[in-house]
């Protein structure tokens, strides 16, 4: 469920606002100061919308359109070309997601649900109130973008830009370019396509550009971070496996689980996963060290059938297995009750007692646990081995890691993290939006789109405008529903489950 705390506060910003501005457009003392006010500034209010206009960014818009003609109707001509083909592709993608949202609604598997292609959004719900700021940032960012690749290719087919905003609907913002649509009447379809695909075509560079630079970011760090030597703790949670003094710490280095090497955050999953997955790790531990440990009573059987020797549920205890050394031939295990720290601090790992030696004084033993739980030394160095005793997974989300290792102690942990997430929400959001502007659908890019596209199609072989005008009508019926379906459904799936 969205938090009430999020829903309380935009409830009553907007009331605040919209009471704000009734009350001013009611009063006859400051009634016409204050519309003179607004229009002054471009400002326009409604219920949970907020819209600002502007001319100030023309002469910009009309310097880049002058920059190189060749180059930019190659560019253009381009973006006409991916248009045409993402509203293709959108229509597919989104019957797709129906698919996969049907599927996920009629199956307990969870797997299904991270199948999906595309998802709603909802701040608080699926997305977390901590990255709020990097989600409306790049949104914007990518609405921008949108909207000057429309009017960079509208001033450069001569058609006149009135001007550019921003608007703020509910929570979301946007951005717009609002064009004399008397001059866009007079063109061709195609160069009406041109002004129609460069939104979504701008959408689709900027997407590529920050996937570039999510992928290039160990380089452009590279003076300052270094990167391939373990994955640094930014953040652990209170309260979890991690936290307190024998755990781990902001600024740790994780080099090793158990065995296996970790370079950066994708071997720490993938260590994780491979653990989980994998037989208990044995230690190879002195036969002499087992002695005194047989007195600490006998085992007895967990409701799982595991064995357990710790009755006193110790907190530095832990039970362990192994064959015993007399009678290796009939494979009869002992189990034995060890302080887990001093027995398994600086040993080697095995899998069974020809791993610690044939001829060795030392033996195989391997922590007796519940089924699903796992015993795991998680090396920090210079600090001594965090021991880690649950469900693998548990630790996964006990702990935030970044790959970027500061090369100066002045330097922020957090700063390759903050690019690295706004890089992210830059890839998915203009991403989403070059999909979702590209749908067929009414009010979206893609009515204009398809519309360019069958005058410019069908005129030869529909000779009739109304004809034309009723095939479009349809189709874009019909991407209508099928995007409403996408959005109704997801939304249920975001806040009913």
């Amino acid at each position: 469920m969205i938090p009430v705390s999020l829903l309380v506060f935009v409830m009553a910003g907007w009331c605040a606002v919209y009471l704000a501005d009734t009350l001013l457009r009611s009063s006859a003392t400051h009634r016409i100061n204050y519309e003179s006010w607004l229009a002054s500034r471009g400002l326009m209010l409604s219920p949970f919308h907020v819209r600002w206009q502007t001319t100030m960014f023309n002469r910009l818009f009309a310097y880049c359109a002058r920059i190189n003609p060749r180059a930019l109707y190659l560019w253009f001509s381009s973006g006409l070309v991916f248009g045409v083909a993402a509203m293709l592709g959108s229509v597919v993608l989104l019957v797709k997601t129906l698919q996969q949202t049907y599927a996920q609604m009629t199956t307990d598997n969870p797997r299904i649900g991270g199948q999906q292609t595309l998802q709603v959004v909802v701040p608080g719900v699926n997305l977390p109130t901590s990255q709020l700021a990097y989600f409306f940032i790049a949104l914007l960012l990518s609405g921008v973008i949108h909207e000057l690749g429309h009017a960079v290719a509208a001033l450069r087919e001569s058609v006149r830009v009135n001007g550019f905003g921003m608007f703020v609907f509910v929570v979301y913002p946007g951005a717009f370019v609002d064009l004399f649509t008397t001059h866009l009447n007079l063109i061709s379809p195609a160069q009406q396509l041109r002004i129609f695909c460069a939104g979504v075509w701008h959408n689709f560079v900027l997407c590529v550009v920050a996937l570039a630079l999510l992928f290039l970011l160990p380089v452009l760090l590279f003076p300052v971070y270094t990167t391939g030597v373990g994955a640094m703790v930014t953040e652990i949670v209170q309260g979890s496996a991690a936290d307190g003094p024998r755990g781990l710490s902001v600024g740790d280095l994780v080099t090793r689980l158990e065995d296996c090497p970790v370079r950066g955050v994708e071997d720490w999953a993938g260590c994780l996963s491979q653990l989980s997955r994998a037989p208990q790790t044995g230690y190879c531990v002195p036969v002499a060290g087992l002695q005194p440990s047989w007195a600490h009573g006998r085992p007895f059987k967990r409701l799982d059938g595991t064995m357990d020797c710790c009755s006193n549920n110790s907190l530095t205890d832990l039970c362990f297995s192994y064959i015993k050394p007399q009678g290796r031939n009939s494979r009869e295990r002992e189990f034995a009750c060890m302080p887990v720290r001093k027995m398994v601090t600086g040993t080697a790992t095995c899998r069974s007692d020809d791993d610690c030696g044939v001829n060795s004084a030392s033996v195989c033993v391997t922590p007796s646990l519940e089924n699903q739980t796992r015993f795991i030394r998680v090396a920090h160095p210079p600090s001594p081995h965090m021991l880690f005793v649950g469900f693998p997974p548990h630790l996964q989300y006990a702990v935030s890691l970044t790959n970027f290792v500061p090369r100066f102690g002045f330097l922020h942990l957090d700063l390759p993290v903050f690019m690295e997430t706004f890089l992210k929400y830059v890839v998915s959001l203009s991403g989403a939006l070059a999909v979702v502007n590209s749908v067929p659908c009414f009010a979206l890019d893609g009515q204009w789109m398809l519309n360019a596209l069958l005058e410019a199609t069908l005129v030869t072989v529909v000779t009739d405008r109304q004809k034309r005008e009723l095939i479009g009508f349809f189709l874009l019926l019909a991407g209508s529903a099928l995007l409403a379906a996408n959005v109704a459904l997801g939304l249920w799936m975001v806040t009913a489950r």
